[in-house]
């Protein structure tokens, strides 16, 4: 009777539908790392079952035009566990979605920055800002190479981000303090890193997770030495549970917002508009009466050029998709640039005919 028992759990658990998270995708191949049951980032317990399979993309899906991404949430049918091989059926539904970079389910934005060797830069971090506000992710700002600092300065630092809307972790990749508070923050979440260049993004990236170290260099290898051009994202499972994207290519936000969006992307902008609101909906927040926003806050010089660069975006945007403007699309050598469209009267060489006819005029009038 238990028998019998027991081979009907194990028929319901063989028909159940087997879910993973894409961690990684190679051309057109997707390394999908496997759920245990009743767990999201875990990975299955049993010696036989592989922890991942790489999968194909079944046609149907192709044909719908359906993309799987890094982090998408995936069902996978006809698993082959000799050969650790499967197929891709079904995409499910995505809770956020990036596109730049190209990864879904991203939960936080953990946004390292140095305090020194590079300086921090208040104007780049803004920037940095404003872009992991746009996504609508938690944002975690982690701030490396405090051992640099006084306790003084990191004081400063501190209550200057906190008037920014921010609780920053000071951390030391080279001493090894602070680490321990950013991994609490990574538990059970898929967290997108980025920051600017030489802030130590993959130190930290291996003092969280020790056995990444290799593969850190194996990818940026390969992407040296490919031809494509594609940014490579890929998911690292943290010891303490939860997933870690490293985004290359995400050390140069630009900003994709229009000039009405910027202001929301402010906290201490956010804050004013929360207890007051301006005269005008479509306040720019810039010269107009009555404005709420416009004052004596840090970063309202931040806010006017970002804005002035949105404004100028937007510009550009329309003069592209307007045919009758003054610019014309011309293609050099593969590119393609819009440049100032002549004049055409002014410019227009006159035909022979219209010459001879002007030289017989000319002749008749020195005649008469």
């Amino acid at each position: 009777m238990n028998d019998l028992h027991n081979s009907e759990i194990q028929l319901i658990e063989d028909t159940s539908p087997l879910v993973g998270t894409v961690v990684a995708v190679q051309a057109n191949y997707y390394w999908v790392r496997l759920d245990a049951p009743g767990s999201e980032l875990t990975t299955p317990s049993a010696p036989s079952a592989p922890s991942a399979l790489l999968c194909t993309r079944r046609a149907r899906l192709k044909k719908l035009g359906q993309q799987v991404m890094v982090g998408d949430r995936v069902v996978i049918e006809e698993p082959d566990w000799a050969g650790g091989r499967g197929a891709i059926g079904e995409v499910l539904p995505r809770q956020s979605q990036l596109d730049r970079p190209a990864i879904a389910n991203a939960q936080q934005i953990l946004l390292v920055f140095a305090l020194a060797e590079p300086d921090l830069d208040p104007y780049q971090l803004s920037k940095f800002l404003v872009k992991a506000e746009s996504t609508g992710l938690e944002i975690c700002l982690c701030l490396n190479k405090s051992d640099l600092l006084s306790v003084q300065q990191i004081d400063n630092w501190r209550d200057r981000l906190n008037r920014w809307g921010y609780q920053p972790l000071f951390i030391s990749v080279h001493q090894g303090f602070g680490v321990d508070r950013v991994s609490q923050r990574l538990q059970e979440k898929i967290t997108v890193i980025a920051g600017p260049s030489g802030v130590g993004k993959s130190s930290l990236i291996n003092m969280l997770i020790p056995e990444a170290g290799l593969r850190v260099g194996e990818v940026s290898g390969k992407l040296l030495r490919g031809r494509h051009t594609t940014r490579h994202v890929e998911l690292f499972e943290l010891p303490t549970g939860g997933l870690l994207a490293d985004t290359p290519g995400f050390n140069q936000p630009d900003l994709d917002c229009t000039p009405e969006e910027l202001a929301s992307y402010f906290p201490e902008a956010k804050q004013r508009l929360a207890v007051a609101s301006c005269q005008f909906s479509d306040c720019l927040h810039r010269d107009e009466p009555n404005c709420v926003v416009r004052g004596d806050w840090e970063r309202y010089q931040h806010y006017l050029d970002l804005l002035e660069e949105a404004i100028a975006d937007r510009e550009q945007l329309a003069r592209q998709a307007n045919p009758e403007s003054n610019l014309k699309l011309k293609t050099k050598r593969g590119k393609s640039q819009y440049e100032p469209k002549l004049e055409t009267k002014k410019y227009r060489r006159q035909s022979r005919r219209t010459q001879q006819q002007s030289l017989q005029e000319l002749y008749r009038e020195a005649e008469e």
